[in-house]
């Protein structure tokens, strides 16, 4: 059974590097932590040009090595003025490991119609 101290301690964000030839190299897009996601969700409740949501949301997935943002809010403005393509690309993989939007909803409706049609995972027997 894991402990408390266990469970804290785990490095659980996973990320994926995605080439950037644009850019010239490689970025880590992270999964967020559930603080960072709530953050970013409190900025989004308020609809946002496209541009603006692109950045908010790479600025919140990108990170280095150690899991540790390379952007912050005051970068936004920036990042939203790169090339849309990339934007594009990045945000759909942020979004895709983050399991925000119509996919991750269809996957999580996929996986709860299995559960639904599946075995219990007990022993008990079915009404």
């Amino acid at each position: 059974m894991l402990t408390r101290e266990m469970i804290l301690a785990a490095r659980d964000l996973g990320f994926e590097v995605v080439e950037v030839p644009e850019w010239g190299g490689e970025v880590r897009i992270g999964v967020m932590s559930g603080k960072v996601r709530e953050a970013l969700m409190d900025v989004l409740a308020e609809k946002q040009p496209v541009s603006r949501f692109q950045a908010l949301m790479l600025a919140s997935t990108i990170v280095d090595e150690n899991g540790a943002p390379l952007f912050g809010p005051n970068d936004v403005e920036q990042l939203s003025d790169k090339n849309t393509d990339v934007l594009v690309r990045l945000v759909g993989v942020a979004m895709r490991i983050n399991k925000i939007g119509a996919g991750a909803t269809e996957e999580a409706e996929k996986n709860s119609e299995a559960a639904l049609s599946g075995s219990s995972g007990t022993a008990s027997p079915a009404n």
